[in-house]
């Protein structure tokens, strides 16, 4: 074959395959393509094989995907605290609505980033800071609603658009702490307080209970004493005739003085017990006794006082070493 044949034959072979490529292409799955014919828009292509006209038609393709994007809105709230909000859009172009995507919009993410600055602005501003952190949730609801009224006439389905955080500025954040810690160390004193005040007041009421027990028992205990003497009285009166009631009580007594001088004797750490030691002792005893009953008896009397008393009549000095 002659070489002018071979070029020949070799041009036509690339053009051919030069026809084949640009005649010839494939759309992938969650993929749009948008064919324009000498510039003009045609028609838009779905996943899979397809042939354009030569030289005279191209195409574009437009991604179906969900995409993120992240942004970060500074703003102030009511009660002139700064915050920084981030937040998070998902958002995707609708499949039926492809031509508007591609021609309407040219940078969409910028598009949604003015319009999420726009919808964050009108809303915390209204807010405290507080309340702010209170309608997290109802902030981000409000964000969606008013970026799917926008977005969807530009051909975008905005799927979630989240306010990921609230962040106040450093300061106001550990003062926000220290407000905190402190009611809760309010209520933890409060607490405390209560708790202390039950514990006393009840072991006061127990205290009040033991001494009327005790009250009680000192009274059960002279009255029995009260009533031993009196019986006493009487069974020796009936046994000596003619002794009075004085001379038995001044018995009693002297006897009742001479059990307490043993009691103290055998008691132990006392060793010294200073006494008279006069013949006449017990008689001088005997009287100083009377005449403490006759004073007690009448100052009892005076006062409106009935029965006979007891008077303890330990009044020997004792010496501890």
């Amino acid at each position: 074959m002659d070489m002018p044949v071979l070029i020949v034959v070799g041009i036509v072979v690339l053009v051919a395959l030069v026809l084949v490529a640009k005649t010839l292409y494939t759309v992938r799955t969650a993929t749009a393509g948008v064919v324009e014919r000498f510039g003009k828009f045609n028609r838009i292509v779905q996943p899979g094989l397809h042939v354009l006209v030569p030289f005279g038609e191209s195409v574009y393709y437009v991604d179906l995907q969900v995409k993120q994007a992240q942004f970060q809105v500074e703003t102030k709230t009511k009660d002139n605290v700064f915050v920084q909000i981030p937040v998070s859009v998902q958002y995707q172009i609708l499949p039926d609505k492809v031509f508007d995507a591609f021609y309407k919009l040219s940078a969409p993410q910028k598009q949604i980033e003015s319009f999420v600055f726009n919808s964050i602005l009108g809303h915390v501003p209204k807010l405290t800071l507080d309340e702010t952190f209170d309608q997290q949730s109802g902030i981000s609801v409000a964000v969606k609603a008013e970026l799917d009224a926008i977005m969807t006439g530009y051909g975008f389905n905005i799927s979630t658009a989240l306010v990921t955080d609230i962040i106040p500025d450093s300061k106001v954040k550990d003062a926000m702490n220290d407000i905190n810690a402190a009611q809760r160390a309010q209520v933890a004193a409060q607490a405390r307080g209560e708790a202390d005040k039950i514990l006393k007041v009840k072991q006061a009421e127990a205290e009040a209970e033991s001494k009327a027990l005790q009250g009680k028992g000192i009274a059960a205990e002279r009255q029995a004493i009260i009533d031993g003497l009196r019986a006493s009285i009487e069974n020796f009166r009936e046994s000596v005739p003619g002794a009075t009631a004085e001379d038995v009580m001044a018995l009693v007594l002297l006897t009742q003085y001479f059990d307490t001088l043993k009691d103290i004797g055998t008691k132990g750490g006392n060793n010294t017990i200073f006494m008279p030691n006069n013949p006449g002792a017990a008689n001088d005893f005997m009287v100083q006794i009377l005449g403490g009953l006759r004073g007690s008896m009448n100052s009892g009397s005076g006062a409106g006082g009935v029965g006979l008393p007891v008077v303890n009549p330990a009044v020997v000095p004792v010496a501890k070493n």
